[in-house]
């Protein structure tokens, strides 16, 4: 949405929201919040414990209520989870609440990034790359859908951040608020 106060990233686990978010925000002023660790923080306990005894559709339900609460702040930059836009409630909410800014990943960057990670309960198992594979054509045309701007897959958070500064300054039409 342009123009907005707020900036929203979204895209598939291991794309690098939280390391960029946390680097966007800086750079931007913004207040960042990190979806998944906001859940963490409330429930007292991880986003595995959460599906364990909730369910995806448990953990869902926070998910869309806290996205609910942070969508209405102002001068906030939200990492959203991987799964954020599989309701279209949450999507609508994106689109009309900020700027939307996907990032971009390849399968293979996301198993080398996601080698020793423990903590997704959604790619616990054998064969992650196929999890991955079916997730991403669910989810890419949902990314696609809700993005204002997508940012294609490079390495390295420095470059990313180069590169995703430079996009959102050309694109995004700040707003700022009224004194």
């Amino acid at each position: 949405m342009n123009p907005s106060r707020n900036l929203f990233l979204i895209g598939p686990t291991g794309a690098g929201k939280t390391s960029l978010g946390r680097r966007l925000a800086a750079h931007y002023g913004l207040r960042f919040i990190d979806l998944d660790r906001e859940i963490e923080r409330r429930t007292g306990t991880t986003v595995n414990m959460v599906f364990e005894v909730e369910g995806e559709a448990g953990f869902r339900q926070r998910e869309g209520a806290l996205l609910d609460e942070f969508s209405a702040c102002d001068g906030v930059l939200l990492a959203t989870g991987a799964g954020a836009v599989l309701a279209a409630h949450n999507r609508a909410r994106l689109a009309e609440s900020g700027y939307v800014l996907w990032l971009q990943t390849t399968i293979d960057q996301q198993l080398e990034r996601l080698e020793h990670d423990t903590r997704r309960p959604l790619l616990a198992g054998a064969d992650r790359r196929t999890r991955l594979e079916a997730m991403a054509a669910i989810r890419d045309p949902l990314y696609r859908e809700t993005a204002d701007l997508a940012l294609p897959a490079i390495h390295g958070i420095a470059a990313i951040s180069a590169q995703a500064i430079a996009l959102i300054d050309r694109h995004w039409q700040r707003q700022t608020l009224s004194a």
